[in-house]
C-alpha cells in the first residue's frame, strides 16, 4: 500500500503544470530558454499544459540558435519540453545537446524512434514516460545512468540497446514495456532499481551481470514469459516481489551467495516445478513461494531456523516437503492450501506452529505433533478433511480456536497430559471420531471410563463427543462453553444421557442424522438448562427418532419446547436408576464393586453413584452395599 501511495504521489506530480517561467523567444516554431550562454529548448508559454501539441510532426532541433544577434548553442532539451505533444512523429537531436530533462517527452504517444546522440550524457527522470508508440532506442556509450522512469509504460518498444557506460538502472526505468523481448544487460550495471522490468510480460530472456549483488524490489515482477533466469554467485539479496507472478519461469538457480530472499519474491510463480533452497538461507520469509501450483517437492536445509508466514500457502501441488532439523519456527498460513501434500515431519527442532499452518491440506492423513511444540495456533488443521488420526505431544500446553475444525476423516485424537486450554470449537465438525483419549495426568480434562470424550475436570462438563461416546453418570453439563460437543457427528446412533445432566449447551447434537434413540434419565426438566437447538437436524425430519425417558415423565418432555419438536415419538419405558450402579450399565455385578474400589484408590468413575449407602462417604462400606445388592437380589 505504502509503495502505491508513492507512485500516485509522483503520478500526480508529473501530471499537475510546474511553477516554470514562460519560454524566453521563439524561432522556427521551436521555443527557447536561455542559459548563461546557452539555450535550452523548452514549451510554449509559462506552463507545459497551456498549449496543446505546439510541437507535432517530425521536429529538427539546431546546433545553435540566433537571437536578438546573439548566437547560443542549444546544449538541452528541457524539462517537459515536449509533454504530451501527441503529434509529434520524430525529432533530430544535434550533437550539442548533452542533457534530456525530466519528462521531457513524457506521453509522446506518436513518438517511433528517436536518436540520441552520443554527446547525452543524462536522460532525465520520466523522459519517455508513456511513449506508448516507441518501438525502438539507442542508449549512446556517453550515458551512464538510466533514471527512474525513464522508459515507463513504453508497451511498443521492442529493442533497447544498453552501452557498457550504464552503471545503474533507476526505479521503474522499464516498468510496462511489454513488448520487450529481450534485454542485455552490461557488466557495468551494478544496481538495478525497484519495480526496473515490472510487468515486462514479452521479456523471456535476461542475463543477470556478475556486477549485481542484489536483485531489487519486484524487478521482474509479472515478467510472464520468463522461463528460466541463472542468479550470479555475486548476488547476496533477492528483493521482495523480485519474481512474483512470473508463471512461465520454469527454472531457477539459487547460488549459496544469496542470504536473503525477500516477502513474496516467488509468489505466483505457477511454471516453477522444483527449486534448490541454498545453506546460506537462515529465514524463508512470508508468501516467498506461495502459489507456486506448480512445485512438487521442496527441502528445506538445516541453515533455515524459521519457516514464515505463507510461505508456501498454495502450492496445491505440493506433495513432499523436508523440513530441516534446525527450524524452530512453522509461520502463520505457512503450508495453508497445499491441497496435494499427503505427509509431514515435523521435527523436534519446532518450538512454535502458527494459526492456519496447514489450513485446507486435504491430503494430509496423519501428523504427529512433537514435544517441543508448546502450542498449536488457531486454525492450524482447520479442513485437514484426510487426517484420520492425531497425537499431541505431552509439551503442548494449548491448543487453539478451531485447530482441527471440519477434519471430517478424523477418527482417533489424543491429547497430552500438559494441555492446560483447548481453545472454542478445536474439534469441531469431525463427525468420524470413534476415538477420543485424554491421558491420564493431565489436570484440566479428561476421559474418565474410558468414555471417548473430553470432560473439563473441574466443572464435570462434556466439551467434545464421538460417535462412541458413553457419557459418565458424573457429567453435570453437555457442550458448554462455546463447545458444541456432538455437532454434525452423523454417525452417533444413541446416547443415554445421565441424571446427573443439569444444562445442555447450543447446538449439542445438532444435525445428529444418524441418532435414532436417545436415552434421557432427568426426571426434572425444570433443573435442566437447555440451548438453542440442541437437538436440531437441518433437514427438519424427526420421525425416525426417538426420545426415551423415565416412567412418568413422558408428558413433561411432550410439553417442553426444547424436546419434543426434535422427536418422532416420546416414550416413557425408562426405569429409575438402579441401586448399586456404580458403573451406570444398568446392572449390579462386580464391575461395580471394581468400580467403587478404583474411585477409592483414585480413580475418575463416578463418585457421586459410588457413594451406595448414602452416608456422604466412599468407603469399604459401599463395597459391602454392593454386595448385599448382589446377594439379596434387589437390583431392579
Amino acid at each position: 500500500m505504502k509503495l502505491i501511495f508513492k507512485m500516485s504521489v509522483l503520478l500526480l506530480a508529473l501530471l499537475l503544470p510546474s511553477l516554470a517561467t514562460a519560454h524566453d523567444f521563439e524561432v522556427d516554431g521551436i521555443y527557447y530558454n536561455i542559459n548563461g550562454n546557452e539555450a535550452t529548448v523548452t514549451y510554449k508559454g509559462s506552463y507545459e499544459t497551456v498549449y496543446d501539441n505546439e510541437y507535432s510532426g517530425f521536429v529538427v532541433i539546431p546546433a545553435t540558435v540566433t537571437y536578438n544577434g546573439t548566437t547560443y548553442p542549444v546544449t538541452s532539451i528541457g524539462d517537459k519540453a515536449f509533454y504530451e505533444c501527441t503529434g509529434l512523429t520524430g525529432i533530430d537531436i544535434p550533437n550539442s545537446v548533452t542533457a534530456i530533462g525530466d519528462g521531457a517527452f513524457l506521453d509522446c504517444t506518436g513518438l517511433t524512434s528517436i536518436d540520441i546522440p552520443n554527446s547525452v550524457t543524462t536522460i532525465g527522470l520520466n523522459a519517455f514516460w508513456g511513449c506508448t508508440g516507441l518501438t525502438s532506442i539507442v542508449i549512446p556509450n556517453s550515458v551512464t545512468k538510466i533514471s527512474d522512469y525513464a522508459f515507463f509504460n513504453c508497451p511498443e518498444l521492442t529493442s533497447i540497446v544498453i552501452p557498457n557506460t550504464v552503471t545503474s538502472i533507476g526505479v521503474s526505468a522499464f516498468q510496462g514495456c511489454t513488448g520487450l523481448t529481450s534485454i542485455v544487460i552490461p557488466n557495468s550495471v551494478t544496481n538495478i532499481g525497484d519495480f526496473a522490468f515490472q510487468g515486462c510480460a514479452g521479456l523471456t530472456n535476461i542475463v543477470i551481470p556478475d556486477s549485481l549483488t542484489s536483485i531489487s524490489l519486484g524487478t521482474f515482477w509479472d515478467c510472464t514469459s520468463l522461463t528460466s533466469i541463472v542468479i550470479p554467485n555475486s548476488v547476496t539479496n533477492i528483493g521482495s516481489y523480485a519474481f512474483q507472478g512470473c508463471t512461465g519461469l520454469t527454472s531457477i538457480v539459487i547460488p549459496n551467495s544469496v542470504t536473503n530472499i525477500g516477502d513474496y519474491a516467488f509468489q505466483g510463480c505457477a511454471g516453477l516445478t522444483s527449486i534448490v533452497i541454498p545453506e546460506s538461507l537462515t529465514y524463508i520469509k512470508s508468501g516467498t513461494f506461495s502459489s507456486c501450483t506448480g512445485l512438487t517437492s521442496i527441502v528445506i536445509p538445516n541453515s533455515v531456523t524459521e519457516i514464515g508466514s505463507g510461505a508456501f500457502a498454495g502450492c496445491s501441488g505440493l506433495t513432499s516437503v523436508t523440513i530441516g532439523n534446525s527450524v524452530t519456527s512453522i509461520g502463520y498460513q505457512a503450508f495453508d492450501g497445499c491441497t496435494g501434500l499427503t505427509s509431514i515431519v515435523i521435527p523436534n527442532s519446532v518450538t512454535y506452529i502458527g494459526g492456519r499452518a496447514f489450513y485446507d491440506c486435504t491430503g494430509l492423513t496423519s501428523i504427529s505433533i512433537p514435544h517441543s511444540v508448546t502450542a498449536i495456533g488457531d486454525e492450524t488443521f482447520y479442513e485437514c478433511t484426510g487426517l484420520n488420526s492425531v497425537v499431541i505431544g505431552n509439551s503442548v500446553t494449548s491448543i487453539g480456536k478451531r485447530a482441527f475444525d471440519g477434519c471430517t476423516g478424523l477418527t482417533s485424537i489424543v491429547i497430552g497430559n500438559s494441555v492446560t486450554s483447548i481453545g472454542f470449537n478445536a474439534f469441531f465438525n469431525c463427525p468420524e471420531l470413534t476415538s477420543i483419549v485424554v491421558e491420564s495426568g493431565n489436570l484440566i480434562y479428561d476421559s474418565r471410563n474410558n468414555c471417548n470424550a473430553i470432560i473439563e475436570t473441574a466443572s464435570n462438563t462434556l466439551l467434545l463427543g464421538g460417535k462412541n461416546t458413553i457419557i459418565p453418570n458424573s457429567v453435570t453439563a453437555i457442550g458448554y462453553y462455546g463447545f458444541y460437543a456432538f455437532y454434525n457427528c452423523t454417525g452417533l446412533t444413541s446416547v443415554v444421557i445421565p441424571k446427573s445432566v443439569t444444562a445442555i449447551g447450543i447446538y449439542a447434537f445438532y444435525n445428529c442424522t444418524g441418532l435414532t434413540d436417545v436415552y434421557c434419565y432427568i426426571a426434572d426438566l425444570s433443573r435442566v438448562s437447555n440451548g438453542d437447538k440442541q437437538f436440531y437436524l437441518e433437514n427438519g425430519d424427526y420421525s425416525g427418532r426417538t426420545l426415551h425417558v423415565l416412567q412418568g415423565t413422558a408428558d413433561a418432555y411432550r410439553a417442553d419446547e426444547n424436546w419434543n419438536p426434535y422427536f418422532g415419538q416420546i416414550v416413557d419405558d425408562l426405569k429409575p436408576d438402579v441401586p448399586g450402579d456404580v458403573n451406570g450399565d444398568r446392572e449390579v455385578n462386580i464391575a461395580d464393586v471394581n468400580a467403587v474400589i478404583d474411585i477409592i484408590l483414585g480413580g475418575n468413575d463416578d463418585a457421586a453413584a459410588a457413594d451406595v449407602n448414602g452416608d456422604g462417604e466412599i468407603n469399604i462400606a459401599d463395597i459391602n452395599a454392593v454386595i448385599d445388592i448382589i446377594l439379596n437380589g434387589t437390583q431392579n
